[in-house]
């Protein structure tokens, strides 16, 4: 039986990171000319869109904003283009009063950053930005509630002004990349969940301990996100003011005073502004993160369905690609709702590829228990079996001590589900600071590996540069790709290889 022609290729990622390899996947769609589909999480409550959480509900729409306005086809004889992309992509300053200050500039259309904008698509972007900022004031209450601009995106504040104008967040999605320009007949950014509500995601960690939402998860704005109470092991137990016990005393969490008009229900930690957060310096977990789960207002657990959407583009699919960024909180989320395991397992796509990260991150657990390349593929196909149903907890894990030797082959673990039906290839890099491949393992699970040589990463410090990771090249990352995919021979893997060892040419200053 042959294989349907120009059936489409899905993506599962998250935002910033997977934002390098848009040209990637571009170049991939051309050459197999087929649809792209991006699948992107709505959990994600840092930044400026926990405020915009934090006043109007709604999902969280960075990612999405992110990944829309990146798609803005280049064109240097277009300078519209360019001034719609600076415009949906610009941050307003970092101080209260200056960021208030340019946002009404914005409103009333005195802003630079409306320069080389057609009067007519101006007013049209304007009047959602009106929208919003009526919204704003109608929900101001002096002095303890007001909207905080600090450091706000121009694009999600639209994304939001057109969510609650037209009630639909896939109509603002829809708007959004009809203004940006992007061929939504052929590229699709998909919210996996479609819904005018925000979706918090909670992890709890090998030793118990739950970490409730996505920003305290992956790189938490205050000095810990942990909670220190040994007795807060069970959700369910979490009440409407984030407690576990009446004399549980959360002030080491958060000094934040909380106003009293939130939904009822809202959990106090999920409360937090976390506009101010860096994504490199963040404590350790102190043990690596044993499931991720969605939970409603009361932080009780919730199995929410995917976007229809999302189940129709795995279910046509060539090939399904587990893009780069942080696991278990932009790949885990999409996976784990209700219809995408069954849909990545019954999918007519021979190829589910993995493209590991260049770089380890607080989400890969404590430096003494890093995760390797096998443990990112069993995370992948433990959040799929949850999807189906099945409870982790029933899935034997490979490196339980208490599990059996034969445990360890791939036909003994998922004997539902092998590895390959959510897994067939992985490409990684190789170096200093990046995620260790067990080949033999992957082996034994049927599972095949293709390694790329990228540029290096380093991390300035006082003591000298420090590798941190590696970066991939994009000609390398599309050419293995098609490898993969059968379109160039094997013969090319080992020259890209060669040609691709170069010298760092990213460095950080610390």
């Amino acid at each position: 039986m042959t294989e349907t022609p120009n059936r489409g290729i899905v993506v599962i990622s998250g935002g910033s990171a997977a934002n390098n390899l848009v040209d990637v996947f571009d170049t991939i769609r051309e050459s197999k000319d087929c649809r792209l589909s991006y699948i992107i999480p709505i959990s994600d409550n840092g930044g400026s869109s926990s405020e915009l959480i934090r006043i109007f509900g709604g999902p969280g729409i960075g990612d999405v904003r992110s990944r829309l306005v990146r798609l803005i086809p280049d064109s240097p004889m277009n300078s519209e283009r360019k001034a719609i992309k600076s415009l949906f992509n610009h941050r307003l300053p970092f101080e209260a009063t200056a960021a208030s200050q340019e946002w009404l500039s914005i409103v009333d259309g005195t802003s630079g950053l409306w320069q080389s904008i057609a009067p007519a698509k101006k007013e049209l972007i304007r009047s959602f930005f009106n929208s919003l900022n009526m919204e704003i004031l109608k929900r101001a209450r002096p002095p303890s509630s007001t909207f905080d601009f600090t450091s706000a995106s121009v694009g999600n504040l639209f994304l939001t002004g057109a969510r609650l104008f037209s009630g639909s967040f896939e109509s603002a999605i829809y708007l959004l990349g009809s203004i940006c320009g992007v061929q939504s007949d052929t590229v699709r950014v998909i919210p996996a969940i479609n819904s005018n509500f925000s979706h918090h995601i909670s992890a709890t960690l090998a030793d118990g301990t739950v970490i409730v939402g996505q920003n305290s998860i992956s790189h938490p704005s205050v000095a810990t996100a942990l909670s220190h109470d040994p007795r807060a092991r069970r959700p369910s137990l979490l009440l409407a003011d984030g407690d576990d016990f009446e004399d549980t005393d959360l002030s080491d969490i958060s000094e934040t005073v909380y106003e009293e008009d939130y939904l009822p229900g809202s959990l106090a930690t999920l409360r937090n502004k976390n506009i101010a957060f860096s994504k490199a310096e963040n404590e350790d977990l102190p043990c690596r993160i044993d499931r991720i789960w969605y939970i409603n207002p009361y932080g009780q657990e919730i199995r929410p369905p995917a976007n229809p959407r999302v189940l129709e583009a795995l279910d046509d699919a060539q090939a399904i690609v587990y893009s780069i960024g942080s696991l278990y909180t932009s790949i885990i989320p999409a996976i784990i709702l209700r219809g995408v395991g069954k849909s990545i397992v019954t999918s007519p796509a021979r190829h589910k590829i993995l493209i590991l990260n260049g770089s380890l991150d607080r989400e890969t657990g404590p430096p003494s228990q890093r995760m390797v390349a096998s443990e990112f593929v069993e995370a992948i196909v433990r959040a799929g079996e949850e999807s189906c149903g099945r409870h982790p907890d029933k899935l034997r894990r490979p490196h339980d001590s208490s599990a059996p030797a034969s445990s360890r082959q791939a036909k003994g673990l998922y004997a539902r589900a092998p590895y390959t039906s959510y897994v067939t290839h992985i490409l990684h890099l190789d170096g200093p600071g990046t995620p260790h491949v067990d080949r033999e393992r992957l082996a034994e699970m049927g599972i095949e590996t293709l390694r790329l040589y990228g540029r290096k990463i380093l991390l300035k410090t006082g003591d000298g540069d420090v590798v941190v990771g590696a970066k991939y090249d994009s000609t390398a990352l599309t050419q293995a790709i098609e490898v993969v995919l059968g379109k160039k021979g094997d013969a090319m893997v080992s020259g890209l290889g060669r040609r691709n060892t170069l010298d760092p040419t990213r460095r950080e200053k610390k």
